[in-house]
């Protein structure tokens, strides 16, 4: 590949995919392989066709704060979903894509029918215009929260907390409240609460209501059990079972105090540890293999959903979904009648397609989506595929 004297512009996404590579080596017990590099020199390489462009694809961007990868391929692509091409990321081995930081400005290069987008100003203010080469040592300590992310965490990082899909028996097996502090009916933040149960060594949790059940539209199989957010604890004391002055057992619950509450925390109410995120992994990409399935369930009380709602599917882990999957919506073409000739005949309209999907937390048969795109209400029962 022609280095930085000989061509005319350095290629981005190389370069992206090196610096990433090298930051990660040095901040990872599983470094970067060779070949790992080779597929990310290759990916980087390629670009994505012409005719993927947009018809008004812009030949330059200033990457603005509030940006996201997503945002700025739409700029770019038909299928914004497919930035990793266009930036040359490799999804499969490089974890932290997120290298593009506000104030950049970036060139959409055209050459030999296919485009990419390549850095024409450097982080430490270089003339527009002129092309930088991005040297790994320059990123290894900006993998911060400054650059831009894939897509607006914002719009499910509190969803990652609010809810949670337990199988059939989990939730049921969970530490449980079995007394509030000093005869409180229910208790907010600050209060204790007395809970019984296993804790597997855990220490915060998020505590859920009684779980809905959530069912497949067709065949009303369970497909997992969505237990409502009430808030967060943190154990302070372990419970014990011990013998009294008096030669009699005793049980003594844990105490566990109310770090958040959404809602009120009352007896009753259940104990689940609180899982770590890596929100740096929504990397999207359709699924390798075909994948149809339907809305299970619309998140909240609403009766359909719209954009940045989010929705759950009938498909999961055993299925092939994967965070970070992009899918396609469906609309069923409606039943009418062609009137055109003498009799009056039934007929179907053909289905069409009218909106974009992003996968982000899955589970054994459900996952989570993100409407990115629609053009009508979505309610339970729609279909999805793969884009």
């Amino acid at each position: 590949m022609p280095d930085a004297r000989t061509a005319p512009f350095t290629v981005l996404a190389a370069c992206l995919a090196l610096a990433t590579a090298s930051a990660w080596a040095q901040t990872s017990p599983y470094p970067v392989t060779p070949e790992q590099r080779h597929v990310a020199d290759q990916v980087a390489s390629a670009g994505v066709p012409l005719t993927e462009l947009a018809p008004d694809a812009p030949d330059s961007h200033t990457v603005r704060a509030g940006d996201t990868l997503w945002d700025i391929s739409k700029l770019f692509l038909k299928s914004p979903w497919r930035w990793p091409e266009l930036w040359g990321m490799n999804r499969e081995q490089i974890r932290n894509p997120h290298l593009i930081y506000p104030g950049q400005v970036l060139l959409l290069v055209k050459i030999d029918g296919r485009a990419r987008l390549q850095l024409a100003q450097g982080v430490g203010g270089d003339t527009a215009g002129d092309t930088v080469k991005l040297r790994p040592q320059m990123r290894i300590a900006a993998l911060d929260g400054n650059a831009i992310t894939a897509i607006p965490l914002h719009l499910i990082q509190p969803f990652l907390t609010d809810a949670v899909v337990f199988e059939t028996d989990q939730l049921a097996t969970a530490p449980r409240v079995v007394a509030t502090q000093e005869g409180h009916v229910l208790m907010g933040k600050g209060d204790l609460a007395y809970v019984r149960g296993e804790f597997g060594g855990a220490t915060d949790f998020r505590v859920f209501r009684s779980a809905r059940t959530l069912r497949d539209p067709t065949t009303q199989e369970i497909l997992g059990y969505e237990a409502p957010y009430v808030g967060t604890a943190e154990l302070i004391r372990m419970g014990e079972d011990r013998t009294a002055a008096d030669g009699k057992a005793e049980i003594v619950p844990a105490t566990v105090r109310i770090r958040q509450a959404k809602q009120e925390v009352g007896v009753g109410d259940r104990l689940a540890p609180a899982p770590q995120r890596n929100l740096e992994h929504y990397v999207p990409h359709s699924p390798d293999k075909a994948m149809a399935g339907q809305i299970a369930a619309i998140y909240g009380d609403a009766l359909n959903a719209g954009q940045n709602q989010i929705v759950a599917l009938n498909r999961g882990k055993r299925d092939g979904v994967e965070r970070g999957h992009v899918l396609a919506l469906w609309r069923d073409g409606a039943a009418t009648m062609d009137k055109t000739q003498g009799r009056a005949q039934a007929i179907k309209l053909p289905d069409e397609r009218h909106g974009v999907l992003f996968v982000f937390e899955v589970y054994e048969r459900v996952a989570y989506a993100l409407i990115i795109s629609v053009k009508e209400p979505v309610k339970p029962g729609d279909r999805f595929t793969q884009p």
